[in-house]
């Protein structure tokens, strides 16, 4: 796997672990992002004006056989938290209605939802989900707990942010279903890291972010509506696509709505295929394969190394190329400082209701190497910055 090093620009010098914070585009997709902003400014308005629609089209059809989803029910946006405001500003909220989430989601796009509710006196609740797991079953029926008459939508994380887990959510999803009640997915550490069928999972809406696990260039990312409800979605951005009169340029009232904003480089979006195609000719699956191997181990070490028990069993699902392990309550600020600047290990530290973790990262540019260099300075500089 260390050959694929010669494929990112990561610094050489870094040992860069934190993959899931923004992603890292591999040179010959950022090479292809670039041939599309040079044709962009070839001919700028026969781009925009005549051929965009087309190409955009064709990069949502191979967006939709990744993700398993028809290309007319998806659309390119920037970025997951994107998402999130479209969704929270489109839906038909009442006051005193519920939407029901877990204590694990990512804070920007709890911001988002805190900001609708509060305008519109709807409860956002948080719903605890305990740690270490134990079971699906488990995670479901604690969640569950949250639900009541008043519960209107369920917004999750397929792969939380701060905890790096992966919830049950085909389970939630199907139980949602027999209640009408309806779901919005966060998949914004999903794609590349792990397969997604948006098929059979069933949920009403999903975000996601093509510029962290796919490796397409910072600015890809998609929103999947299901058809019944594509008309309830408002843009956030009013523009030609959102006027009745106008005549529709890509068959779809919705798409229109939201691919068309105003001027913009849609260049990120048109190289998603060339993602999908570096992935398929590098065996993405034997690489995330190879990539959780490599985690499972550092997180096994790491909880040796300060006596600590994984937060689940390190043979489950519920950690892919992106993990956490726990530390002992530390100086998170100094301790990342340090590490960095004596180790040069680039990972965020995590501090999450009471606990600290070190949240991990292994992409296809990692080795074995990598991890044990950050294991030797949490060795080291874990005794120097905890608190008593």
């Amino acid at each position: 796997m260390d050959n694929l090093k010669e494929f990112f620009s990561i610094d050489p010098g870094i040992i860069f672990l934190n993959h899931g914070s923004f992603g890292a585009s591999p040179k010959p997709v950022f090479s292809t992002y670039q041939s599309w902003q040079a044709r962009l400014e070839k001919q700028p308005v026969l781009f925009l004006g005549r051929e965009l629609d087309g190409l955009l089209f064709i990069a949502r059809e191979k967006l939709g056989e990744y993700l398993h989803a028809s290309p007319n029910d998806l659309v390119f946006i920037p970025n997951a938290t994107h998402g999130v405001n479209i969704i929270a500003r489109s839906l038909n909220l009442a006051q005193g209605d519920v939407i029901l989430t877990t204590d694990h989601e990512y804070g920007a796009c709890e911001y988002a939802w805190e900001f609708v509710c509060n305008q519109a006196g709807v409860e956002f609740r948080r719903q605890k989900i305990s740690l270490p797991l134990v079971s699906d079953e488990q995670i479901v029926e604690e969640f569950w707990q949250g639900v009541d008459e008043r519960t209107r939508i369920i917004y999750l994380s397929m792969i939380t942010s701060p905890t790096a887990i992966r919830l049950p959510i085909e389970e939630i999803c199907a139980r949602a279903k027999e209640f009408g009640i309806t779901t919005v997915i966060d998949a914004a550490h999903a794609p590349g890291q792990i397969n997604m069928d948006l098929e059979k999972l069933n949920a009403d809406i999903v975000f996601g972010n093509c510029h962290k696990w796919m490796l397409c260039p910072k600015g890809a990312a998609f929103l999947f509506v299901r058809n019944e409800l594509q008309n309830s979605i408002k843009p956030l951005v009013v523009s030609w696509g959102s006027h009745p009169t106008t005549e529709t340029t890509t068959g779809s009232r919705f798409i229109d709505n939201l691919q068309w904003t105003g001027t913009r480089d849609p260049a990120a979006s048109l190289s998603v295929p060339a993602a999908i195609e570096f992935m398929g000719e590098h065996h993405w699956d034997e690489v995330r394969i190879k990539c959780h191997d490599i985690l499972r181990i550092a997180i096994s070490n790491i909880c040796d190394l300060v006596q600590m028990e994984p937060l689940y069993s390190l043979d489950s699902k519920y950690f892919s190329q992106m993990g956490i392990a726990p530390i002992p309550i530390s100086d998170l600020i100094k301790l990342k400082s340090e590490l960095y600047d004596q180790y040069k290990v680039e990972v965020p530290f995590i501090q999450w209701n009471g606990r600290q973790f070190v949240r991990i990262s292994v992409q296809g540019y990692n080795s074995i190497d990598d991890l044990e260099v950050l294991i030797k300075g949490l060795s080291e500089l874990l005794p120097k910055v905890g608190k008593e």
